[in-house]
């Protein structure tokens, strides 16, 4: 919601008990105002409003009983362990405490009356709860809930009954609820009646996301009609410098690449700034698109700023970059945190002086020792990597730049309906010629002897092979894969071939240095860590080893398989997995193995893992959605498109409720 809202909007320190210490454990989770706390809505429901018989429960399902101790016993054995049973006249019910103190021991004497609310399960003793919620009381017992008991998302230092006793307040706020406001469904679900049904539940959240969703494409509706207000400079033909760079290339772009490129360059003939996400699969060429228009942008004596998440894919850009325009006369320049700093001295005096026409970093373009000269043009790979407020620090470093983003994550039609509604949406749906499948293949880690006797006949045979392991070294509290581990032991069942490592925690220069030795086939083997996730070209490489895949989602997997594939040689991909593999990790494995259609594996990711996975945006920031669950209701997207578009059309006064509902805190009043 946005600051000043509504009349109920206040700072969360007005509710009663929150104190200093309070207010920064609640601002650990996002809550500094009412508002925030109405929507921190509940995961899930227990029903403590009626009491179950002891003799009527139910193993795997959570009750609310009540019963006398007849019993109070301490068991010695692998693990200490209280044991209390309760009867009630229809049965007996165990409930067993693992970490007890006596003070807890002696409240829980026999004759004493208990209430205790837990999931049922067979134990030792027969039925029992482990560790459940209980009340002891000597006469009268407490009062049922009145309704479904709400359980919440919370943090270290916060309970839930602290957190219920805050929203209970929230009742006695004035919200407004005129009709197209959500205030009361969003109380409903903060206090549901006992007599709810899950299905009502669920159409009540159905109808809240409908409403956050038609927020959100009314956010980037607005933010799109604001750009076409905006003005930027044009950069029509000139110099025929695109046509050298096409010529010099050595290869053909595909059709994909040549429609999306004049999709590209048209955009930027014009003082509209442009706004164009370029989806593509891996490997089909999304950075050759992006030197067009950097060369389009030098032939008018302008700068291009272009900004990668990592040194790895800003080193790999600044290569390939400079490989392409030089020969054409446009110096290119690279920015990294890493850097010795005479060295970020003498590029950033080049960016300022505008005597470099392309400027390739990470996030050190956007700090605020960074000057350009005359930025026309801004371009951001792997764009769902980046908050938006680190793209929109690089992109305030011009006058209302042109913006290109692009992705090698295939997001789902349905998704870029409404999440990329401000922009122009371009697709490479073309890989180039000459690519061939990726065998994929799932063997489970027992056979890891067999993997690597195949990863030695490989590199026999000329080969060069990239095996990716989840950690950097060895952790006593999670049983993964650990690259430098694995390096060694590589090194030492395969002393004829070079072995490397490559991990986030070396310095750039390192990291730089061992992909230059990979590159340039010093290196048979690249052990590293998903560092490599986007950006390596290393056309050689043949096999592509995945350690702990059941741990990773399907996006990276395909984004790591990628790697592979990019030579004419047949390339191959092991999924090594550690047994028992879980329902979802099967599901996931099964996906990568049977598709490399990378749209099919974005829609299947999206079911079985949602969207803030998918776009990346669990740590970014990016998609702040407080109620909308993309894995769940993706399907109202159309919906809430059409609902928005409509909005616009005929009720523009509706809006500004909607938006003051839903928008998040930093987006404040938008016009449209």
């Amino acid at each position: 919601m946005t600051a000043g809202a509504t009349e109920a909007d206040l700072p969360v320190t007005t509710l009663k008990g929150v104190g200093p210490s309070l207010k920064a454990t609640l601002e650990r989770i996002g809550i500094f105002r009412t508002s925030d706390l109405l929507l921190h809505l509940p995961t899930r429901y227990q029903n403590r409003s009626r009491v179950t018989a002891l003799g009527r429960i139910e193993a795997e399902k959570e009750c609310l009983v009540r019963g006398r101790v007849v019993a109070t016993k301490v068991f010695f054995g692998r693990r200490r362990s209280l044991l209390v049973t309760l009867e009630d006249g229809s049965g007996y019910l165990g409930l067993r405490f693992f970490h007890f103190s006596r003070r807890q021991q002696a409240g829980l004497q026999t004759g004493t009356q208990v209430q205790a609310f837990g999931e049922v399960r067979f134990g030792p003793s027969g039925l029992e709860m482990i560790h459940p919620e209980y009340r002891a009381f000597d006469s009268q017992p407490p009062p049922l809930e009145a309704g479904l008991t709400p359980i919440y998302p919370t943090t270290k230092g916060l309970g839930q009954n602290r957190l219920r006793s805050l929203t209970a307040q929230l009742e006695k706020l004035p919200w407004k609820t005129a009709e197209g406001t959500p205030y009361t469904d969003l109380l409903l679900l903060h206090k549901p009646p006992a007599d709810m049904t899950p299905v009502e539940i669920e159409t009540v959240q159905e109808r809240l996301a409908a409403d956050e969703l038609t927020a959100y494409y009314l956010i980037m509706r607005g933010r799109q009609l604001e750009r076409q207000r905006q003005k930027t400079i044009p950069l029509p033909r000139s110099q025929q410098l695109g046509r050298q760079l096409l010529n010099n290339l050595g290869f053909q772009l595909t059709a994909a690449q040549r429609r999306v490129v004049r999709e590209v360059l048209e955009d930027l003939e014009t003082e509209r700034p442009m706004l164009r996400l370029v989806q593509g699969d891996v490997g089909s060429g999304k950075t050759v698109v992006a030197a067009f228009a950097a060369v389009r942008a030098a032939e008018h004596a302008t700068q291009t700023g272009i900004m990668a998440p990592t040194e790895i894919l800003a080193e790999q850009h600044y290569i390939n970059f400079s490989r392409w325009l030089s020969p054409l006369g446009i110096s290119v320049v690279l920015l990294t945190g890493s850097q010795p700093s005479r060295e970020r001295r003498e590029v950033i005096e080049k960016i300022s002086n505008g005597e470099a026409l392309v400027a390739v970093g990470t996030h050190a373009l956007f700090q605020k020792s960074v000057t350009f000269s005359k930025l026309a043009l801004t371009i951001i790979d792997e764009q769902h990597r980046f908050g938006v407020h680190q793209r929109m620090a690089l992109r305030n470093k011009g006058v209302v730049p042109h913006q290109l983003v692009m992705t090698a994550t295939p997001i789902p039609r349905t998704l870029t309906m409404a999440l990329y509604a401000d922009m122009a949406v371009s697709v490479i749906d073309e890989l180039p010629s000459g690519r061939r499948a990726i065998d994929t293949r799932v063997i489970a880690d027992g056979r890891r002897n067999d993997v690597v006797a195949r990863l030695g006949e490989s590199l026999d045979r000329g080969g060069q092979a990239y095996w990716v392991c989840p950690l950097i070294e060895n952790s006593e509290h999670l049983d993964l894969a650990d690259a430098e581990s694995t390096a060694a032991a590589l090194a030492k069942a395969l002393p004829e071939h070079r072995v490397g490592l490559l991990h986030g925690r070396m310095r750039g220069a390192e990291k730089a240095e061992v992909m230059q030795s990979f590159s340039g086939g010093e290196l048979d083997v690249l052990v590293a860590t998903t560092v490599i996730e986007v950006g390596v070209d290393v056309p050689n490489a043949n096999l592509m080893i995945i350690e702990n895949p059941e741990r990773m989602g399907l996006a990276q997997l395909h984004q790591l398989r990628g790697r592979v594939g990019r030579g004419s040689a047949q390339s191959s991909c092991i999924l090594l997995y550690k047994s028992p593999l879980g329902a979802d990790a099967k599901a996931r494995l099964q996906v990568i193995r049977d598709s490399q259609d990378g749209f099919h594996i974005a829609e299947q990711d999206l079911k079985l893992r949602g969207g803030g996975e998918l776009l990346g945006t669990r740590q970014t920031g990016e998609q702040g959605f407080r109620l909308a669950d993309l894995g769940k209701h993706a399907h109202l997207i159309p919906e809430a498109v059409a609902r928005g578009d409509e909005m616009l059309r005929s009720a523009p006064e509706s809006v500004p409720a909607l938006l003051d509902a839903w928008a998040p805190a930093d987006t404040g009043h938008i016009s449209v």
